[in-house]
């Protein structure tokens, strides 16, 4: 009887082994890794890749170009206007562009853009690369809680014609919508103004009273 009662708690034992091992070990290890997948980097190149960012949004068109200047400005705004560009927001868009992660990633019907609101999009990032490869990402709405936005990168169809579509951080709609003022340099004013002119100043003697 003891003997019986030793095998059963075995058997438990086992049992629960078992289940921990197909739980955590199997599917598990499953599950973490399509959180990997779901967490992973939007892009892949570095800040220091970056040659120039054109940001297409209804109202205009932003144009920025990196310079071979060694000290600040390293950046020049090249449309709207023309004139040194704000480091501090270049950095901001950029620093997401290269950390920037996928919080989730879904399949779609090509012909269901509207419903991400990226058949008109609110922006989209086109990024050019010193090496000539260029990277483009499309900003559609806020998700249904508000908490990201639906994107696309480097938007493909694949075979069975669906695409992928992004969850990303909402600090990219803080990023690209900008007044144009705000992509300039602080106190920058060489681009917009030109110095008045001197007054005349008479230099011929005033004619004596009669």
């Amino acid at each position: 009887m003891k003997l019986q009662r030793t095998t059963f708690i075995l058997l438990l034992f086992a049992l629960g082994l078992g289940s921990f091992v197909y739980f955590y070990e199997i599917r598990g290890a499953t599950q973490r890794q399509q959180a990997s997948e779901n967490a992973k980097q939007i892009f892949t190149f570095a800040a220091d890749d970056i040659q120039s960012l054109t940001i297409r949004r209804d109202s205009s068109n932003v144009i920025l170009e990196r310079t071979n200047r060694p000290d600040p400005p390293r950046w020049q705004l090249q449309a709207p206007v023309s004139a040194p560009a704000s480091e501090a927001s270049v950095s901001y868009l950029t620093d997401l562009l290269i950390k920037g992660v996928q919080k989730r990633k879904v399949s779609s019907e090509a012909n269901q853009l509207h419903e991400f609101g990226l058949d008109q999009p609110q922006a989209s990032i086109e990024i050019k690369l010193r090496n000539q490869k260029t990277h483009r990402l499309i900003l559609g709405k806020p998700d249904f809680n508000n908490s990201f936005l639906y994107a696309q990168a480097d938007p493909t169809t694949k075979p069975d014609g669906k695409i992928d579509v992004l969850l990303v951080s909402k600090d990219f709609q803080n990023a690209v919508n900008r007044e144009i003022t705000e992509w300039q340099q602080v106190g920058n004013t060489s681009q917009t103004s030109s110095p008045l002119p001197l007054p005349t100043v008479n230099t011929s003697s005033p004619k004596p009273k009669k």
